[in-house]
């Protein structure tokens, strides 16, 4: 009996696709037959003005719908005719039906294609820069060592690898500006201080990596890393990091990482990382699997002062620590194609104040922020946006917020979002005087007219912190601070520089 039914059900399904088929036909016919048979347009429209109107009032609704549908989605038209795309793979006929209206459509839209998006050619990185203004962080910083240990072709040890193996518990090690080529180093003191001097020391990874890692593994101590750039590392698991940092606590100030498959990818537990003043720009393996800044499920992420752009596919930050301060930075892919700007895919605590965060028009994903993603594995899940001015360069939409179903809390106040977008959150969301402008008013001269006053917080919204800004972000990798209280939404409040 059941293979009587296998048998039959195939045989049933194209028996009743040939009688609508049939049926369809055969109304057309009729239609196009009584047409001439009457032989007046009046007549035939008066016999079928009904289903006419019925026909274009669902084309009507239809339209209407999908759209609304995609005001919605929060997604761009790129996004979903690459979703569309992919559907289509292997259907050859459908492929060959419908390229050629998806090309006709991006070439309209001006929308390039994921293969038009694929690579993302890295220019030679910038000068050294040499960042002595003021920095949320780094009171005290520098402190008391208890031997120091030089290195550079005038000094003794001329080798960043030798000097790594030479340095004991407490020392400082300086490194000589210049340019080092494949000199790569694991560090496994309890506590270190390395520094360029004379300006930032370059090290170029030139094909070698440590540990087959990153140019610098840094381990279970508590080190702190200032004026080194860190460029062009490539591995085997295209994971190829500036710095691996695995446990311990580490403070980065005034470096660079340019061009490497992971600016910098942070592991460990109870690690907490700092970075102040700092670029991250090309990175990324383009495979979206890495980032200009990935850090893991640490204890603590802090972020000032630092500028962060040009991610190959990957995202500008993402962090999945348990407690993250994002704070004064410029998160702008500017003409490139990164996907997030900024993600916390597991939660946590996330403070996020006084940011510019900026989406290009060519980003392989229409989120600005994502929050949640890959749901909620920390206790306390709370994230706070203030004063920051969110910029969304594509012209058809998207989302400057995106927080999936599980978070505790979701607070936005005192927010200039710029664009064509919204926030897609669950009923969690607490606005308060976040208000939406359009492009012209950002990008153009700004003559004060269009400033939004800033709105004192309601008492009780934050836990433990100010979310008032105390500082802006200053171009290039500086923040200073505000000599009043902030008076306009956004992040940029002193207008002259």
């Amino acid at each position: 009996m059941m293979n009587r039914l296998r048998h039959a059900l195939p045989l049933s399904r194209k028996r009743v696709k040939g009688t609508v088929r049939c049926c369809a036909r055969l109304t057309l016919i009729n239609i196009i037959v009584d047409f001439f048979k009457v032989n007046s347009l009046d007549i035939f429209m008066k016999r079928y003005v009904k289903i006419l109107m019925l026909a274009s009032l669902f084309l009507i609704l239809a339209l209407f719908s999908g759209y609304q549908g995609y005001l919605q989605s929060g997604h761009s038209p790129g996004e979903l005719m690459d979703y569309a795309e992919k559907r289509l793979q292997g259907h050859t006929r459908l492929e060959a039906a419908f390229s050629p209206v998806f090309t006709e459509l991006r070439l309209a839209l001006d929308v390039p294609s994921q293969m038009d998006r694929a690579n993302l050619v890295v220019p030679p990185p910038p000068e050294p820069f040499d960042n002595i203004v003021n920095q949320v962080n780094s009171a005290g910083l520098l402190g008391e060592y208890d031997h120091l240990v030089r290195v550079g072709p005038d000094q003794a040890i001329k080798s960043i690898r030798l000097a790594a193996r030479l340095a004991k518990d407490g020392d400082t090690v300086e490194i000589q500006a210049g340019n080092y080529h494949g000199d790569v180093a694991t560090w496994s003191q309890r506590k270190l201080t390395i520094r360029g001097v004379g300006g930032n020391a370059r090290i170029f990874a030139d094909g070698q990596s440590a540990e087959g890692k990153a140019i610098w593994v840094i381990r279970d101590g508590k080190f702190i890393v200032e004026n080194i750039d860190f460029i062009g590392t490539r591995v085997s698991d295209h994971n190829g990091a500036g710095i691996r940092f695995e446990k311990g606590n580490l403070h980065i100030r005034n470096c660079l990482f340019y061009g490497n498959e992971n600016g910098l990818l942070a592991t460990g537990g109870d690690a907490e990382l700092t970075i102040e003043g700092s670029e991250f720009a090309y990175n990324g393996g383009g495979d979206g699997q890495s980032h200009n800044l990935y850090v893991g499920a640490i204890k603590s992420l802090n972020v000032t002062g630092s500028y962060f752009h040009h991610a190959n596919v990957g995202h500008l930050l993402k962090s999945r620590a348990a407690y993250n301060f994002i704070a004064y930075n410029r998160l702008t892919d500017e003409t490139g194609h990164a996907s997030y700007e900024l993600e916390f895919p597991n939660g946590g605590i996330a403070y996020v104040i006084g940011n510019i965060i900026q989406q290009s028009r060519f980003t392989e994903n229409s989120t600005l922020i994502s929050y949640g993603a890959e749901k909620y594995p920390w206790s306390d899940n709370r994230l706070y946006l203030s004063s920051n001015s969110l910029i969304n360069d594509l012209p058809y939409g998207g989302s400057f917020l995106r927080v999936y179903q599980g978070a505790q809390q979701v607070v936005s106040m005192n927010n200039q979002l710029i664009g064509v977008g919204e926030y897609h959150t669950p009923d969690i969301l607490t606005t308060f005087n976040d208000i939406h402008e359009d492009w012209d008013d950002f990008y153009g001269v700004h003559d004060g007219e269009h400033d939004v006053i800033f709105r004192s917080l309601p008492p009780g919204l934050a836990d433990g912190i100010d979310l008032v800004p105390q500082y802006e972000y200053l171009h290039p990798r500086q923040v200073r601070k505000l000599v009043t209280p902030p008076v306009v939404t956004g992040a940029i409040q002193m207008r002259l520089p």
